[in-house]
């Protein structure tokens, strides 16, 4: 008995020592019913200031108290909805966003990131929003290139693949290209006259982009390299950066800005940044694109922010911008270099530059837009990172918005895929998103309010003593941009989600959009807004040209009649 006792003692005062040394904002929850680097590398150094908890902070409005404050917003957002007329027109241009991988979790926690969790992004306020499922035809659980073809050519394909039908397996080098390639969203638009465009974060050759204008077996033949890696004949299988330059509808685009610079060139070739490029066949494909450009129309090509910025938007007809080697930098690395900030583009600068050159055509233009750098940053397990660029996306959208009018503008934003992370555990208001949520009540260990389900953080979650036991992660420094996140399965990239993610949507015929629909749904809801594609009749502006000469001679004829 006594030496039950005696245990028993130890076991408290264990527990009180553990309480006393670490500190989580709540305090510990309360009981309520509901029961890019290696692994083995050693985190960058936090100190004790970093690791302490400020104090906690209320974290909403007084007025949230009184049971009046929420019905009258209930009532308020009722009106607001039974006020609001359809907008039944025709759109003349279409902005078609995408957050890679902005899952649901990912843009609640970003509303957090800003400040409070009752903030809305810019395309939360859109009239309309829809639900779509992300699978592709051979996998539970999605990929960028898969997906990239549903949204973009109305087809849903196998695993890693980019526009080629899903009889085809991934890999194969020689098929039918006549029978399984297929072209969608931006072709349509250049069928019906108006000028396209394409914008990603990432490199313009990864797998989203390429959805636009390439067809391949693999969403990594993004070389001539790659091509021959995969033991087919880089002569007879085009890589997709040659797509991009060679292929007729890649010409045609008036707009492409992105990373990428090291898929067009040779390995010989330094770029303007001294990295070499990766091609083994010779072909510098900046140089052909320039040259081919130039008998198109008033061409340029620029690398560097000042040079894009100081792009003469009304005299310019086909703008190439390519800013990194590989994918280009976060945001928060732009914020935390000058010298960076000074070379590279905001995802909301490269937007506002491309529609100023779109905007120019009045038959309309198509621009697709990708902030690829939020599915980066969960590969690796960086909360921080992920959500900053879901609010920098959120900039560029509330910047493409202001710049066009609801009445002619369709803006179209939704996600890929979702990615593992969870907005987890019970919080208070007011608690940093980005830091720890609470203590459990089995380990007695603190735990942050975001995790993931997988990844590479693993070793960072549990020691390496004894990976049945995890870390007090409270000694890690969240205040880091890359400080990895807990995760609870080891791999050497956290994977993808396989949950269904949002349309937001702004604009003619939004209505649309509403429900819960398959995901290669969306183009096909585009084109019938924008009467592209096969809702293009080019007889129509001839019949309503005849219609309109017809009216002004009856018009004349009535005129003169009635002087007589």
């Amino acid at each position: 008995m006594m030496t039950l006792a005696r245990y028993f003692v130890c076991l408290l005062v264990v527990a009180l020592a553990v309480g006393e040394l670490v500190t989580v904002p709540n305090g510990g929850r309360e009981p309520d019913g509901h029961s890019r680097r290696g692994k083995h590398a050693s985190l960058q150094p936090s100190n004790a200031a970093s690791r302490s908890q400020p104090p906690q902070v209320q974290g909403y409005d007084d007025r949230e108290l009184e049971t009046d404050y929420w019905l009258e917003q209930g009532q308020q957002t009722l009106a607001q909805k039974l006020a609001t007329p359809h907008n039944t027109n025709h759109a003349q241009n279409v902005i078609f966003f995408i957050g890679d991988g902005m899952s649901s979790q990912t843009v609640a926690a970003t509303r957090m990131y800003l400040g409070n969790e009752a903030n809305s992004l810019s395309f939360e306020h859109f009239k309309d929003i829809g639900s779509v499922r992300t699978y592709c035809v051979n996998r539970q659980v999605s990929d960028s290139s898969c997906t990239a073809t549903a949204y973009l050519s109305g087809v849903k394909i196998n695993y890693g693949m980019v526009n080629i039908a899903a009889s085809v397996p991934r890999y194969t080098c020689e098929y039918d290209r006549n029978a399984s390639d297929f072209e969608g969203l931006l072709k349509w638009a250049q069928d019906a006259g108006k000028s396209t465009g394409i914008i990603t974060t990432t490199k313009i050759t990864h797998a989203t982009p390429a959805g636009a204008y390439a067809s391949t077996a693999n969403r990594y033949w993004e070389n001539d390299a790659e091509v021959l890696d995969a033991e087919c004949d880089p002569d007879r299988v085009d890589d997709i950066a040659e797509q991009l330059v060679g292929k007729e509808m890649a010409k045609r685009f008036n707009v492409v800005l992105g990373g990428g610079r090291g898929n067009l060139l040779p390995v010989e070739t330094l770029d303007e940044e001294g990295k070499p490029g990766y091609r083994l066949d010779g072909k510098n494909l900046i140089e052909q694109w320039k040259q081919t450009h130039e008998t198109m129309g008033r061409s340029q090509y620029v690398w560097n922010r000042e040079q894009l910025l100081s792009v003469d938007t009304s005299n310019t007809d086909y703008l190439l911008g390519l800013f990194e080697n590989g994918h280009m930098k976060y945001n928060l690395e732009l914020k935390d270099d000058s010298e960076a900030s000074r070379m590279e583009p905001t995802l909301e600068e490269m937007t506002r530059t491309a529609i100023e050159l779109l905007q120019k055509n009045k038959k309309g233009y198509v621009l697709f837009v990708e902030g690829g750098l939020i599915d980066v940053a969960h590969h690796e397990t960086y909360a921080r990172l992920a959500l900053d660029e879901t609010a920098e996306m959120a900039k560029a959208i509330d910047t493409a918005r202001k710049m066009t009018s609801e009445d002619d503008t369709l803006i179209v934003v939704s996600s890929d895929h979702a990615h593992t992370m969870t907005y987890n555990g019970y919080p208070k208001r007011g608690n940093d998103i980005l830091g720890l949520g609470d203590i459990s009540d089995e380990d007695l260990l603190p735990y942050t309010t975001l995790s993931y389900a997988n990844g590479l953080s693993y070793y960072t979650t549990y020691t390496q003593d004894n990976l049945a036991i995890r870390e007090d992660v409270s000694k890690y420094d969240y205040s880091l941009m890359d400080q990895r996140y807990m995760a609870t399965v080891p791999l050497d990239a956290e994977t993808h989600g396989g949950d269904d993610v949002a349309v937001w949507v702004s604009g003619p015929m939004s209505h649309l959009f509403r429900g819960v629909y398959e995901q290669n749904t969306i183009p096909y809801l585009i084109s019938y807004i924008a009467q592209i594609g096969d809702y293009y009749d080019d007889s129509n502006s001839s019949g309503a040209s005849f219609v309109l000469q017809l009216s002004v001679l009856l018009g004349c004829s009535i005129a003169v009649l009635m002087r007589r």
